[in-house]
């Protein structure tokens, strides 16, 4: 039989005939793990692969049908789908067509997620305690993703407009597959014996959570952990979540985001520095025009105008002082002289060389003194003291007055 040439057109379209005429492949249910999930919100189409350990197919739920759905449809969500299988002809994918869909469950990758985030959650690993603050000024930044994404194309446009003093280290790394932790791992412990790293950056763009799994690694996140250096996770869209974002410093919502986060933006620094500036002058300007009107204020008085004459009435003036100080110091030390010579006369009067010098004398026996008749002892020696001189002598008898 001769050979029919056809085109791809037409050959699609007899292979969706073949499937759409099998009757068990029209009205049929499916099971298994949602994954790259998209809700195209203009239209209300839904877009996601169902997969199971061996095995995946493309899936569309229609906005008529997606609209019954009664619960919230994420990657890693366990459904049971119910619909026909058939060949979207201009892309020659044969995929499912759901037409309803029932929970059936966690996906075995969001059970092992969850798992892990909870030990490392137990394990202080997420405290913010822990958290390292960004530096405001960084030098150097090290950007570990692909180098071929278009996250670094991002994070590099973004840096450049916002800062461009802070020069970045770009560190190719594996994002995606068995390989990728392990590359992030080898790239983090070079950039963590470097010295001139201020701030780190690690993630990629958007994907499924397949795509993303290499970010879930327990080894990954250790090394995070232990970083010297602050590590902003940026990893997926704002809606992704990863055990990187969760043991990072910082998590930023997209690779965009995270650039915003690492550097300030060099136009409001320049806006504050400006107004600083305003404000310095006019402190500076309001100080000038206060210390000129005390100046002109001081120079206005004559003592500045006319030094000479200031310098007579000062001199007059100490001379008036020094007046005041001898007057004072005189009258003192006459009073001082008077009140001396009155407690000398004082001392005089009382002085018991006065009374002997009247006819009295002094009598003693050795260091006591005598005074009372009562102190004698008969034929015992004592000493007389006159005004010229002294005598011994000796107690014959002794009397007292009654």
């Amino acid at each position: 039989m001769d050979n029919i040439t056809i085109s791809v057109k037409q050959l699609n379209t007899y292979v969706k005939s073949l499937i759409e005429g099998d009757a068990r492949l029209s009205d049929i249910s499916v099971t298994g793990e949602i994954s790259n999930f998209k809700n195209h919100y203009s239209s209300g189409h839904w877009y996601f692969t169902l997969k199971d350990n061996e095995a995946q197919i493309r899936c569309v739920m229609f906005a008529g049908f997606a609209s019954r759905v009664g619960f919230e449809v994420s990657d890693g969500l366990k459904v049971a789908l119910k619909g026909r299988v058939s060949l979207y002809e201009r892309d020659g994918q044969y995929q499912f067509y759901a037409e309803k869909m029932e929970k059936s469950g966690v996906g075995d990758l969001s059970v092992a997620f969850e798992l892990l985030k909870e030990k490392l959650k137990n394990e202080g690993l997420f405290d913010t305690a822990h958290k390292k603050p960004l530096v405001r000024f960084p030098k150097k930044i090290a950007v570990l993703t692909s180098d071929t994404g278009a996250a670094i194309r991002d994070i590099l446009n973004i840096l450049s407009k916002r800062y461009p003093l802070c020069e970045v280290l770009i560190c190719p790394v594996a994002v995606q597959g068995e390989s990728a932790a392990g590359s992030m791992i080898k790239m983090l412990d070079t950039v963590y014996h470097r010295d001139d790293i201020d701030t780190i950056i690690i993630g990629r763009g958007g994907g499924s959570l397949e795509d993303l799994w290499a970010f879930n690694d327990e080894n990954l996140a250790r090394k995070i952990f232990t970083s010297p250096i602050p590590v902003i996770s940026a990893v997926g869209h704002e809606t992704d979540f990863t055990i990187c974002d969760f043991v990072a410093d910082v998590r930023a919502s997209t690779p965009s985001h995270a650039a915003e986060l690492a550097v300030p933006d060099m136009h409001n620094l320049i806006s504050a520095l400006e107004v600083y500036d305003r404000k310095l002058i006019n402190s500076l300007t309001s100080k000038y025009r206060l210390t000129k009107t005390r100046f002109e204020l001081l120079f206005s008085k004559s003592r500045l105008s006319d030094p000479g004459a200031f310098f007579n009435e000062a001199s007059l003036a100490i001379d008036g002082i020094t007046e005041k100080i001898i007057d004072t110091t005189s009258r003192k030390m006459l009073d001082a002289g008077n009140a001396l010579a009155n407690q000398i006369s004082r001392l005089d009067t009382l002085s018991p060389l006065k009374v002997i010098s009247r006819g009295f004398a002094a009598v003693t026996d050795g260091d006591s003194r005598i005074v009372k008749a009562a102190q004698l002892v008969k034929d015992k020696d004592i000493d007389l003291t006159f005004a010229d001189g002294g005598a011994k002598c000796r107690v014959l008898s002794t009397y007292i007055k009654q």
